[in-house]
């Protein structure tokens, strides 16, 4: 089949939630026409109302012109049903996060579209081949993890599986710079890149809580370092019931000492910004993070409920255990060939992580302190707090040779 058989020009997006209209926006914005369906009608009339919202808005702020913002709105339609989009060149599909939902809905598609049509799955950590096998054509099933609100974050990985064949990789990341994204290819794995990462700096940055430090504390350092916010403001960006769902719903993880702040949080109802308290106080219609006391009780409460001794943590402890734990996942991720570079895992943490631009992401900060010294600092680090600290493979070969992860 030729490269232009991939020629991405009609798409279809597959869910009407927040994920969703901002994928609809994305495409359209890059000139693709695109037919949106939800098992929801009702969803579906409000993602649409919210589109041309959005549309309307930038046009106040001078961002587009109406006419432009009209032509928009015109590339998005509602379909009715899978059939009704069968002649698309791609689909992204961007329901919640339950496999057996995504393999359902892979098995339908696969069985009505064109034989060349793309299929993907906007997912942040489920395995791609485990969807990719449901369907007739595994060739063309990849990932396209977009970040949330999509149509603002720059960062697109996009997800090769087992199968996925080089020229459907080609146009993914083709239409990736069309929507004017900074595609970066990861391999399949829990978390792929950004995400396998930033669960081992927010396991540090939890861990901290309990040992002694308070949450701004934590996002004090970090944001001191150049972040653009620390790992709890995240949190209470994102949502702390997102996680706190999750655990729910996978029937595992809510007895982790580690998540038990978090449970706490929202028990209470502090669910982050959009509730108005979560890790930090906001004032109505306000984004600003406040310091909130209560909280502090409550994280000490939980630590020593816990039989942690608590201790004063200061901000270059604070450090080094969250940009380590970085580095060194980023090595193993490196070396399992999950990135195809260093750079590759920098552009994903500059882009879609808020990390300091001027550090030039974890990879090449890593590379600035040297891998001797990075060695040295992770077996220390082992010694004191366990073996998950034992340096990645790669960091060791590199240390011994006086290499750079650059050039890995």
């Amino acid at each position: 089949m030729s490269q232009n058989a991939y020629d991405i020009q009609r798409a279809a997006v597959i869910g009407a939630g927040t994920m969703g209209r901002g994928i609809v926006m994305c495409l359209a914005n890059a000139g693709v026409r695109v037919q949106w369906v939800d098992n929801n009608p009702q969803m579906l009339e409000q993602g649409m109302a919210a589109v041309a919202q959005t549309y309307a808005h930038s046009v106040r702020q001078g961002r587009i012109g109406e006419a432009e913002a009209a032509e928009r709105r015109g590339r998005v339609e509602s379909a009715a049903n899978y059939s009704a989009i069968r002649d698309v060149d791609l689909v992204i599909e961007a329901v919640y996060e339950n496999l057996e939902l995504k393999q359902t809905i892979f098995r339908e598609l696969d069985a009505v579209l064109k034989p060349s049509a793309i299929l993907a799955s906007n997912t942040s950590a489920l395995n791609i081949d485990a969807i990719a096998a449901v369907t007739q054509r595994p060739a063309q099933v990849l990932g396209l993890h977009f970040f949330s609100p999509a149509h603002i974050m720059k960062l697109l990985e996009v997800v090769r599986a087992a199968k996925t064949a080089p020229a459907v990789l080609q146009a993914a990341t083709a239409l990736g710079e069309r929507m004017g994204k900074v595609s970066v290819v990861a391999g399949n794995c829990q978390g792929f890149i950004g995400n396998r990462m930033l669960d081992t700096y927010v396991r540090e940055a939890r861990s901290m809580l309990l040992e002694g430090a308070l949450p701004s504390e934590v996002d004090e350092a970090m944001q001191s370092f150049g972040f653009a916010m620390g790992p709890f403001r995240m949190f209470d960006v994102v949502g702390i019931d997102l996680g706190w769902h999750a655990r729910e719903l996978a029937g595992k993880g809510q007895d982790d000492p580690l998540v038990q702040v978090d449970n706490r949080l929202c028990e209470l109802g502090r669910y982050g910004q959009k509730t108005g308290n979560g890790f930090y106080h906001y004032e109505p219609g306000s984004r600003q993070a406040e310091h909130d006391p209560e909280v502090d009780a409550l994280v000490v409460g939980v630590s020593r409920g816990l039989g942690y001794e608590r201790r004063a943590i200061g901000a270059p402890e604070i450090l080094e255990r969250c940009l380590l734990a970085l580095v060194n996942e980023g090595a193993k991720i490196l070396q399992e060939g999950i990135a195809e570079s260093a750079h590759d895992i920098d552009l994903v943490y500059l882009n879609g992580y808020g990390f300091p631009a001027a550090q030039g992401g974890p990879m090449a900060w890593a590379d600035a302190q040297g891998m001797a010294q990075i060695k040295k600092r992770l077996l220390a680090l082992e010694k004191n707090r366990g073996e998950h600290w034992h340096p990645a493979g790669l960091i060791g070969r590199l240390a011994a040779e006086g290499g750079r992860l650059s050039q890995a």
